[in-house]
């Protein structure tokens, strides 16, 4: 856990609100694709990719050298909205690359640098383009921390239990069971005059909840919002942030289920190295903007352009053999997820691609399987509305043997927990460095 007393200014100066450190309490150093080091220099495989902005994992070499020449030759930082070099390229590389060749032609808003920042942006272009102020968000979606995300977001946590306006929250597909179709019951309530619930400026969804929970929607289900949505004259926004850029298998969560979003959310690991950036892709219908109507000082991050075209560039240009290689890792995660979910009662295997997860049903076991996991060498976090989804978000391009022994981790910690036997996570940590060290060149190769 390394020694107090390089952790205690967190203690004494950070404030209370953080969070992830308190299960993950040593102090981190280095890092090199999906291999995170502590200052005693002890090595930790990393599952949570920094809650999914590094799908390519950690200082990827490319982007660093091409990070290093960008400022070398005193390529701009920030640029607000100037048109820039770095800017011009990534635009060309992101439109011929990503949107061509799925068949989009949405223009591409650059918003402040997170998340929220696009959420917010497509909620006020929405009411600008209907006219109209209601939101119809769904059950344990998760959008992001402002007052507006906020409204939308499922989690009271996270709402802090506040009544936030102009938002109706719907049963998100399967809420009820196999046998209740929501996507009906949005309809009814639509197309009821009397329900209480205002025509939507905006339905916005999640394709695969993240921090819901891992529910994936079924493409049916989708189409059938995706057309109410056009009905009644509603902005369909996909929110994809964490569920982008590779980690559903595709590039987009959306791809190949029929439905082409009005406005897509994109942020995370867009920058494809951990830079704050994030966009609004505006179908050019929608974009009714008015210059300067919408702004942010940050929206211009010219390091996060380099490094974002390098990763299309590297990973995206041949999108099928990406896209393979993401499913070999995918099918390997399933297969141990399903053999664990034997072990606990009642449990199930949820999610989609490289952003599955094992949902425990009690988030109180989900913590114990978590923290034995750090000790014993492995970065995991959970998700769901009680933190009972053991989430497996490894960066994709994670190799195929270190994905192996994150998993194995993972494996003994499970069997670890749901036995009476006691537990030696130090042992199993030793022998599982040894054994990797030996047989794998990745533990060599961390700067």
């Amino acid at each position: 856990m390394g020694n107090p007393t390089d952790i205690q200014v967190f203690e004494d100066h950070e404030s209370q609100v953080r969070g992830y450190c308190r299960r993950f309490d040593t102090l981190f150093t280095r890092a090199q694709g999906s291999v995170l080091v502590d200052n005693n220099g002890r090595r930790y495989i990393d599952f949570l990719a920094c809650a999914g902005s590094l799908n390519y994992g950690h200082n990827d070499p490319d982007m660093i050298e091409a990070l290093i020449a960008h400022m070398r030759n005193l390529g701009l930082s920030a640029g607000l909205d100037l048109h820039t070099e770095s800017k011009r390229r990534f635009l060309h590389t992101f439109t011929s690359s990503i949107l061509e060749p799925r068949g989009l032609n949405h223009r591409v808003q650059f918003t402040g640098p997170t998340g929220a920042n696009a959420i917010e942006a497509a909620f006020k272009l929405a009411r600008k383009v209907t006219g109209r102020h209601n939101i119809i968000s769904f059950t344990n979606g998760y959008h992001g921390v402002s007052m507006g995300a906020l409204a939308a977001t499922g989690n009271r946590f996270n709402r802090m239990g506040a009544s936030l306006p102009d938002v109706t929250r719907v049963a998100y597909d399967g809420y009820y069971g196999s046998q209740v179709d929501t996507a009906d019951q949005l309809a009814q309530l639509l197309d009821d005059p009397s329900s209480g619930v205002d025509l939507p400026a905006a339905i916005v969804l999640e394709v695969v909840q993240g921090e819901g929970g891992l529910n994936v929607a079924s493409a049916p289900w989708l189409r059938k919002i995706a057309a109410l949505a056009r009905k009644h004259g509603a902005l369909l926004i996909v929110d994809d942030i964490q569920a982008g850029c590779g980690r559903t298998g595709k590039f987009f969560s959306f791809e190949g289920t029929g439905v082409k979003p009005d406005l897509i959310a994109l942020s995370k690991s867009i920058s494809g190295f951990g830079l704050p950036m994030s966009l609004l892709l505006v179908s050019p219908d929608a974009d009714q903007w008015k210059p300067g109507e919408h702004n942010g000082t940050f929206r211009g991050n010219n390091h996060a352009f380099v490094t974002a075209t390098v990763a299309i560039e590297k990973f995206w240009v041949d999108a099928p053999a990406f896209e393979g290689e993401i499913s070999q890792r995918a099918e390997r995660v399933h297969d141990v997820l399903l053999e664990l979910a034997q072990r606990v009662p009642q449990a199930r295997v949820k999610g989609r691609g490289m952003f599955q997860g094992l949902d425990v049903r009690d988030g109180a076991l989900a913590d114990r399987i978590l923290r034995t996991c750090f000790v014993n060498g492995l970065v995991i976090e959970a998700a769901g509305p009680h933190d009972e989804v053991i989430k497996v978000m490894a960066p994709v391009n994670t190799p195929l043997p270190l994905l192996d022994q994150g998993l194995d981790i993972l494996r003994h910690a499970v069997m670890e927990v749901m036995s009476t036997q006691p537990s030696q996570p130090e042992t199993w940590h030793a022998r599982m460095v040894t054994a990797s060290a030996a047989a794998e060149p990745w533990s060599q190769q961390l700067i």
